[in-house]
Formats: C-alpha cells, sequence, structure tokens
C-alpha cells in the first residue's frame, strides 16, 4: 500500500554529525510520464534523478534551484531533472532507438554528471564528474567524494507508480565517535527496493535505525511543476535577434514553441512578433492547447 505521497523528510542523529532524507514523489512522477512515453530503461534513471535533486536542494540553505544533467554518446543522450528550494520538480530525458536497461556506461555511453546551482544573489556554481556506476545515486557518490568531500549515499528505487529515495550524509566537524558514518551507512544498506516505496517513513526508519537516537521533522509538500512561461518563451525569442525572428515569421506565418518539460505550446504571430522588439509583449494571448 503507497504512503505518505509526494513528500519529502528530513531527519538527524542526535549523537552522530550525520543528517538524512527521505522523499516519495508520487502525483510528481505521474505527471513526469504523462509528457512523454519513456521506456522502462529510460524511466529508471530519470526516476532516480529526479528523486535525488529534491534530495540535494533540501540540503542547500538558499533560494533558487538545482539542476542535474546526465549527457552522452550512448541511447540516452540527455536526461535533466530540476528541482527548486519550493519543493517543486520537473524533468525529461531524450533517446535513440531501441534502450534496454543497464549500467550508466550502457545507457548514455561515454558521459558526465553535471550539477548546477542557481541561487538568488549568489554566482552561479556548476561541477562536473565522469557519468559512472550502476545508477544515478552511486553518480553522484562519486561526484560528492570527489568534489565537495562530504561522504554521501544514496538508496533509490524506482517503479511505473512511484519513485523514491534515501540520503545520508555525514556533516563536517569533530564527532565523538568515528564509526558513527560507517555504522549508520551499515545499516542503510539493508534496505530493500519495496521498503523505499511501500512503507512509511517512520516504519522504515525505526526498522533501519532502531537502535539509534533519531529526529524527525515534519514531512514537507513536494510537486510538479513547469517554470515555463510566454513571458519566458518571449525573452528566449527576443535574445535570437529581430532578424531571426522576423526571418521565421516570413516562413511560417507564426512561431509555435512547445515547453519539452510540460508540453505546452506558445504561439506568437506576426503582430506579437512585432511587440517582442517595441517593448510591449502580448501577455494576455492563450497559449496553444496541446
Amino acid at each position: 500500500m503507497l504512503s505518505e505521497t509526494d513528500s519529502l523528510h528530513r531527519f538527524v542523529f542526535e549523537r552522530s554529525r550525520v543528517r538524512g532524507e527521505l522523499v516519495r514523489l508520487d502525483a510528481a512522477w505521474q505527471a513526469v510520464l504523462e509528457r512523454h512515453t519513456y521506456p522502462a530503461a529510460v524511466k529508471q534513471p530519470l526516476g532516480e534523478a529526479l528523486v535525488s535533486v529534491l534530495l540535494l536542494t533540501a540540503t542547500l540553505k538558499l533560494e533558487g534551484s538545482l539542476i542535474l544533467q546526465a549527457q552522452g554518446e550512448g541511447p540516452i543522450r540527455t536526461l535533466v531533472a530540476q528541482a527548486t528550494h519550493e519543493g517543486t520538480v520537473r524533468g525529461l530525458a531524450r533517446w535513440e532507438g531501441e534502450i534496454e536497461a543497464g549500467d550508466l556506461q550502457a545507457l548514455f555511453g561515454k558521459g558526465q554528471l553535471v550539477l548546477t546551482i542557481n541561487a538568488k544573489n549568489r554566482d552561479r556554481y556548476q561541477g562536473i564528474v565522469p557519468l559512472e556506476g550502476a545508477g544515478i545515486g552511486a553518480a553522484l557518490e562519486g561526484y560528492f567524494a570527489s568534489s565537495e568531500q562530504l561522504p554521501s549515499r544514496f538508496w533509490l528505487a524506482v517503479s511505473d507508480k512511484r519513485a523514491a529515495g534515501l540520503m545520508l550524509q555525514r556533516l563536517p566537524g569533530p564527532t565523538d565517535d568515528e564509526d558513527d558514518w560507517n555504522r549508520t551507512v551499515m545499516l542503510a544498506d539493508t534496505v530493500q527496493p519495496r521498503e523505499l516505496l511501500q512503507q512509511s517513513t517512520p516504519d522504515l526508519l525505526r526498522r533501519l535505525f532502531h537502535e539509534e537516537s533519531l529526529r524527525l521533522f515534519e514531512p514537507e509538500p513536494v510537486a510538479f511543476r513547469c517554470g515555463c512561461s510566454r513571458t519566458r518563451v518571449a525573452d528566449n525569442l527576443r535574445a535570437l535577434g529581430r532578424d531571426e525572428v522576423d526571418d521565421i515569421i516570413a516562413q511560417q506565418g507564426l512561431i509555435e514553441v512547445t515547453c519539452e518539460f510540460c508540453n505546452r505550446g506558445y504561439r506568437f504571430d506576426a503582430v506579437d512578433a512585432r511587440s517582442l522588439f517595441t517593448g510591449v509583449v502580448n501577455a494576455t494571448t492563450p497559449p496553444a492547447q496541446h
């Protein structure tokens, strides 16, 4: 039985410098799957990425978004997941040809994992590591080990109905017991995918860490939401330049733009196109329906 839909739980271990998070996506996961028909081999890393980017964003004390992008030369060309500090998430993947399940190298070929943080009033941060491992969680563990020197572990599970994940991080600073981290990870390693997908958070944490002193905070809601808008599309068209926009209008009569994340369509006719460069954007024109 599914429980605790679309939620993120934070918890800390009272006697050690270890924190954790557990997230479950239900309606948000279904909203992503409804936008495109993904093969099973693509659903797995996409669900892992959506869960992971929410887990990571929740650790950042800033206003903004985090983007996780995996790209390579294999069957899956690009996978993107984005989450914000408000608990919203969106994602998509592009692939070519027949695709079978496998590790990241089988799915993406030679590739890289890119983490980008866009924070309010801060410079953009980007970290890049090779795309290696059995799944997105393993690649992220490699990223933190090499780039952040912050030990982090991920346990991820994906089904057609739900995507879920558990993350543990060792916090910097001195500790009374150097074995705290290893012991906590060893306990978490016993988690089964079905438990992540089906068991309630209190029951799961009690099963994994029943001998530890653990404090669980109130759950936070998470949801699918796309950040596209007519204004943002207009800004992108304006960036193309007037000559190119005029050429498209001359050839096609109008400009149609579809957001790849949510399939929402936007149309700009000749009048709309002219307004892009006169300081007046028609924000009342309804988007195309798809």
